[in-house]
């Protein structure tokens, strides 16, 4: 009896015990994990048919499970740090079990893998997007006439100027876009900022922290970039506006420059056409940004 009980129990504590899993979202990381001799899957769609099997037999039980990117290069370095063996399957347990404090991760809902693993790699970019950035702040150091941190002053101006942004833009859900040029790369980021009923403004924390971020280096570099802002309400059409990073404030885009920025192809450079029912428009006024945090005259 006292056995069946302990069975029962332990049955208990592991649908409690939240679970995450190290996944190989792509052929590449896949062929690159087939080096070691404990992996034992032969093909990719077997693995993610198996793993989806997986995911709906915890959640069948109550079991809540994340998923996380499992990067082969990051599991080797990782091993090569802590002296563990990559070919041990603890070593992966224990790379995963880091992850789920550190990694991307995305919860699993219910959704097949082939949605999950694009919201997944997006939840990656943008957490190296803004890590990224973060660094890159954090090495501006301190202002050479004030003493202040100029990444720490950015940061306070560019949350300023996006809320500006968001209260001054017109009622309905906001698509939001900055883009900064900079070395090696250009960094682009979204923001989605939907009004409910109440007219209170719903963001993603990460979101907004990766956009704040992109938006303060662009600021603080004086990097050339912008910032457009898709704005979707029922019954009207699209209105789309945006600002060009300046010094370290946004200057109004005009309707025609606003049109050639949304119907040109950042790659090629060429020519799309524009959608149907949307407006291209100049900007609301945002005010005097002189007064905004973290202005260096």
């Amino acid at each position: 009896m006292a056995h069946t009980d302990h069975r029962a129990m332990r049955r208990v504590l592991r649908r409690e015990i939240a679970g995450t899993i190290g996944l190989l979202t792509d052929e590449h990381d896949f062929r690159a994990m087939r080096r070691y001799r404990t992996f034992t899957f032969d093909d990719h769609t077997t693995y993610l048919g198996q793993i989806e099997a997986l995911l709906r037999t915890r959640a069948a039980e109550g079991t809540h499970t994340t998923l996380a990117l499992f990067d082969p290069e990051e599991y080797a370095e990782f091993c090569r740090d802590t002296g563990l063996d990559p070919d041990d399957p603890a070593a992966r347990t224990r790379f995963t079990a880091e992850l789920s404090a550190t990694g991307a991760t995305v919860p699993y809902d219910g959704r097949p893998l082939t949605d999950l693993v694009p919201a997944l790699v997006d939840e990656a970019v943008r957490q190296a997007t803004w890590e990224y950035a973060s660094t890159l702040l954090g090495r501006l150091g301190p202002c050479p006439t004030c003493g202040e941190d100029i990444g720490r002053a950015a940061f306070a101006r560019a949350a300023h100027l996006l809320t500006r942004v968001l209260d001054s833009a017109p009622p309905g859900d906001r698509h939001l876009v900055c883009s900064v040029s900079g070395e090696p790369e250009m960094l682009v980021t979204v923001l989605h900022a939907d009004r409910d009923t109440e007219g209170t403004t719903r963001l993603d924390e990460a979101e907004a922290l990766e956009f704040t971020s992109v938006l303060a280096l662009g600021l603080a570099t004086r990097s050339p970039g912008g910032l457009v802002m898709r704005t979707s309400a029922p019954g009207t059409p699209d209105r789309v506006c945006g600002w060009r990073l300046r010094d370290d404030r946004l200057a109004p885009l005009t309707a025609s420059e606003v049109f050639d920025a949304y119907c040109t192809d950042v790659e090629t450079g060429d020519l799309i056409s524009p959608e149907p029912d949307v407006e291209y428009c100049p900007p609301p006024e945002l005010g005097d940004q002189d007064t905004a945090p973290g202005h260096h005259h």
